[in-house]
């Protein structure tokens, strides 16, 4: 294993790391169950916490659209969710120069909230012609915490009924935004992935959902989703990729118009380029086949 971490990929760590690491993002593990699992993989200098670190994200880095880039208007929104938290917050992004109403995108961030990564996401919609809204899902305790694992920590304290309330108040929020042309879209990544999921049964005015790598929405609900679909996963990702043969198969049964794209020798996480799990050549075609879905689907 390389010792320069700046540069290391998914490959360059054992597969039983990785799925620590996988186990240690979404819960499963606290940091010390990490550390001991992964001690014994610590060899060559490099540390158990050294491989924690080397895994963790680097936001600086894989930023691409800065906040204060001229080419966009950016802004925090608070609104109502009276079935919800009561109040929430959301990132807005949107090109500074429309000419016209744009579609707006929803943006659902991983299960550490609003961070940095997320809302470079937004900014690159933005940069990409559409309005972006990403809601926050910690803005009920206090926002996202500037610290991944204080994030997680938080995370598990919402009461995700409220939260899900949330997110449902935020898309008709996004849809009566100043400028918008009337079309709404989702895109979200592994917690986020099952909002877009979720959204799609309880928003019937959403056009296109794009959930990368999320949990399956209740089979019983399917029959709901009038949106159109594109299922993103990671081949090397077990635990969302077994809830997707029986969501298939409620989708067909439902008539919904999909598709599902597996990428191959990923990780879960492999769209989000500020860690290694991060796979370029992959994520350029997920997100190229994202934008140009939205395209085809929400102008017009």
């Amino acid at each position: 294993m390389p010792n320069d971490t700046s540069r290391r990929a998914a490959r360059d760590f054992d597969p039983e790391v990785l799925c620590l690491f996988d186990k240690y993002v979404h819960g499963g593990i606290d940091r010390r169950g990490f550390l001991d699992g992964a001690a014994r993989f610590a060899v060559g200098g490099v540390t158990a916490a050294g491989l924690l670190e080397a895994l963790s994200p680097r936001f600086a880095q894989a930023q691409q659209v800065p906040p204060a880039d001229p080419r966009i208007k950016t802004e925090y929104i608070e609104f109502d969710s009276p079935q919800g938290y009561g109040k929430a917050r959301a990132y807005v992004a949107r090109p500074a120069a429309a000419t016209g109403p744009l579609p707006v995108i929803i943006v659902a961030h991983e299960n550490r909230g609003l961070n940095p990564h997320i809302e470079d996401i937004a900014r690159r919609l933005a940069l990409d012609d559409f309005i972006a809204f990403a809601p926050d899902a910690l803005f009920p305790l206090g926002g996202y915490p500037g610290d991944e694992d204080k994030a997680r920590e938080k995370f598990g304290q919402l009461d995700q009924k409220k939260t899900q309330e949330d997110f449902v108040a935020g898309a008709r929020v996004a849809q009566a935004l100043p400028g918008v042309n009337g079309k709404l879209g989702a895109v979200g990544f592994c917690y986020g992935g099952g909002v877009v999921n979720m959204l799609a049964t309880r928003v019937p005015e959403l056009v296109t959902g794009v959930p990368f790598y999320g949990n399956a929405p209740p089979a019983d609900a399917v029959p709901r989703i009038k949106a159109t679909l594109m299922l993103v996963f990671a081949e090397n990702d077990d635990r969302i990729n077994a809830g997707w043969p029986p969501y298939e198969a409620a989708l067909k049964a439902a008539g919904v118009k999909y598709e599902a794209f597996k990428y191959p020798k990923t990780e879960h996480g492999f769209n989000n380029d500020t860690t290694p799990r991060y796979d370029q050549a992959a994520a350029a075609q997920a997100w190229g086949r994202t934008v140009a879905l939205f395209n085809k689907t929400l102008r017009g």
